[in-house]
């Protein structure tokens, strides 16, 4: 008669193969991400490089489009002389508001 293996061993038996499973699934899984973040941080480093490169020429380009600006000249300049102004002063016609007199209340 053969000899059966006891419930508990096929148990723990299945539960290695499980964890063994799962473990070998998460160290893939991480080393798929380690591979996709080095590769993602070549392709910023790249595009980064090329934008960077491409405002260098286009400035050094619109320099060379453009050309040297002149040197200005000074020119005569003729400073305008300030008139002054009349300040308004009161005159005749505007009524004049009059100052009310003190007067004396009784005390009580």
């Amino acid at each position: 008669m053969a000899v059966r293996g006891s419930r508990g061993a096929r148990q723990r038996t299945r539960t290695e193969a499980e964890r063994a499973r799962l473990y070998t699934a998460r160290t893939m899984w991480h080393e798929k991400q380690v591979s996709r973040r080095r590769r993602d941080t070549w392709i910023a480093v790249i595009v980064g490089g090329l934008i960077v490169i491409g405002a260098i020429v286009s400035q050094t380009m619109l320099g060379l489009a453009t050309g040297s600006e002149p040197t200005p000249a000074p020119t005569q300049t003729t400073v305008p002389t300030e008139q002054p102004t009349p300040t308004p002063s009161p005159t005749d016609s505007t009524p004049a508001s009059p100052t009310p007199e003190p007067t004396q209340t009784t005390g009580e």
